[in-house]
């Protein structure tokens, strides 16, 4: 059951400013992504007194923007980084049996084989690897090889006349702007003090020593200074600038690397598993989501606008190309739903070589006393970044700190999770919903459930659908603002749920019901309202026609290649 400290609201919100203001913390934790978010858990959860400030919502940035896969990474074992391989799928193991596992599932992929004999034992011998590397605790399954009929069964989008036969395997997914918003939660649920919406100006020092930082209440342009034994950076991409906005001069860079995906219609693709492809560069998933597929992601260096990474063109002829070479029939343009692009912060010392080529690890860096930055790394391991980012500034606290207790400590929502699910058809009968709706809400809130009960009784227009089309209650928006610390509509569509790229409008048509919903939580006047609605109108203005510029017209080389392909399949 959430606990008034849990909860992220405009009441809390008040709370947080006060102890920034007037308490000294031993941690003070920059940057609201998945990284950030554990590093506040690690800490408060050994007992210190951690503040946690993100200048824009809770997983804004690359968290909310990734492959939603929790994985090892299977094409890291070609790159020989058995390290990063084995500690990925120990933390995926976790994750779906201890930590989340309202929030991880398990899913299925295909790596579909175009060769009889050899590539079948290469592939295979790789993922008896991967299936080993995860150590003792097991809550998948291994692998398993599967003839041509027994593929076709599984995935007739398959092109039989170039794919043998393959092999299945198993992978976890995530909704990734859930599962940083729960861990950030349960961060508060154990102490940690969490602000949005403020940004770090400076840092205090006192001599050569960090002391705090200085921080812009973005929502009143309030400065506050903050008072922290150390501060703790999970700054991202944007880790260069912030420290040459520091003065602090690094051990590492940060280059970035962009991921893109699209979204295509569930019956564009016929398959009932999700199909992993091998590419020049990298390797592409086809991912199932919902009545939805996720299809990505490309693998190449960026240089622009941090805070607005755009997919090209080329990346979406990469996609289709890539897809198409297997899929019948073919994706087509016409078929992408929408588009988004992520950026990987990819920690190098060497310029020179190809971002597909840099580890995966991270790298904490301790370049001044008072002062710790971490970069790299993987969603799934996030949780080891937190420790090691936590140890590394252990030292500066001058006391002794306790060992990390993260690696078994489940987040809010998973306690009783599968008792919950046992029971879905008897809650269903108590809260007046069907086994389906029951089932939704506990893959999201788990334990939780009880609080967005408590929500219908008190409010029983809460049962109600957002929208007919749509799985979401307009309870789940409700408790956005009241309880996940939601302040704009954009919060809302785009990171509580994902409702910006789950219909083809991207939300536009339910953004004035979910500004009525959460509105008077946030004390928002008419203007108030209004000028939230608009902004993400705006937002989405700028997506859609980025959308219908890079899907508009078919390539010429797309043109070839369907033709090639349509050719192919007729002989």
């Amino acid at each position: 059951m959430t606990t008034a400290k849990s909860a992220l609201n405009p009441a809390q919100r008040g709370v947080a400013i006060a102890a920034l203001k007037g308490e000294k913390f031993d941690v003070l934790v920059i940057g609201g992504g998945v990284t950030g978010s554990g590093i506040a858990l690690d800490a408060a959860s050994r007992g210190l007194r951690v503040a946690l400030v993100e200048s824009g919502d809770l997983a804004s940035g690359t968290s909310s923007r990734s492959s939603k896969l929790i994985h090892g990474g299977l094409r890291y074992l070609e790159q020989y980084d058995f390290k990063l391989v084995r500690e990925a799928l120990q933390e995926r193991e976790l994750m779906v049996t201890t930590q989340a596992p309202h929030l991880v599932k398990p899913v299925a992929f295909l790596y579909p084989l175009q060769e009889k004999v050899k590539e079948r034992t290469y592939v295979g011998a790789g993922l008896a690897l991967y299936d080993a590397l995860r150590g003792f605790q097991r809550a998948l399954p291994n692998h398993r090889h599967m003839s041509q009929k027994g593929i076709h069964e599984v995935a007739p989008a398959l092109r039989l006349d170039i794919v043998t036969g393959g092999i299945q395997y198993f992978d976890a997914q995530v909704d990734d702007a859930r599962h940083t918003m729960m861990i950030a939660r349960t961060a508060a649920e154990y102490g940690a003090t969490i602000l949005t919406q403020a940004r770090v100006e400076s840092l205090l020092r006192l001599g050569k020593r960090v002391i705090g930082a200085k921080v812009l209440d973005r929502t009143t342009g309030e400065t506050i200074d903050v008072s922290a034994a150390v501060t703790i950076m999970a700054g991202g991409v944007w880790s260069d600038l912030l420290h040459e906005k520091f003065g602090i001069t690094p051990g590492y860079q940060v280059r970035m690397s962009k991921g893109t995906h699209i979204v295509v219609p569930k019956s564009a693709i016929q398959s009932k598993s999700g199909i992993i492809l091998k590419t020049s560069v990298s390797v592409l998933f086809i991912i199932p989501w919902g009545d939805k597929w996720i299809v990505g992601t490309t693998d190449t260096e960026f240089t622009g606008d941090r805070n607005q990474p755009l997919a090209t063109r080329e990346d979406v002829d990469y996609i289709l190309a890539q897809a198409n070479k297997v899929l019948t029939p073919t994706l087509k343009p016409s078929d992408v739903l929408g588009v988004y692009a992520g950026l990987r912060p990819l920690v190098s010392k060497n310029t020179i070589s190809s971002t597909t080529k840099l580890s995966r690890e991270h790298i904490v860096d301790h370049p001044v006393q008072g002062f710790v930055s971490i970069a790299g790394g993987k969603y799934t391991t996030y949780r080891v970044m937190a420790e090691d980012a936590v140890d590394h500034a252990a030292p500066d606290l001058r006391r002794i700190v306790p060992d990390s207790v993260t690696k078994e400590l489940p987040i809010l929502g998973a306690t009783g999770y599968q008792t919950l699910v046992n029971r879905a058809e008897l809650i269903a009968e108590e809260m007046k919903l069907t086994k389906a709706q029951v089932i939704h809400l506990l893959d999201r809130y788990g334990s939780e459930i009880s609080e967005l009960e408590s929500l219908m009784v008190a409010d029983p227009s809460l049962r109600e659908p957002l929208d007919k089309n749509l799985p979401y209650l307009r309870a789940e928006i409700h408790f956005a603002a009241s309880h996940e610390g939601a302040l704009s509509v954009a919060d809302v569509i785009a990171r509580r749920t994902r409702i910006s790229f789950e219909t083809a409008d991207h939300g536009l048509s339910v953004a004035a019901e979910v500004a009525k919903i959460i509105g008077p939580l946030l004390g928002w006047s008419a203007a108030a309202k209004k000028k939230s609605i608009a902004e993400y109108q705006e937002q989405v203005a700028i997506e859609k026609a980025a959308v219908s510029r890079l899907t508009s017209t078919v390539s010429e080389s797309d043109s070839k290649m369907n033709s090639a392909s349509e050719s192919a399949m007729s002989k």
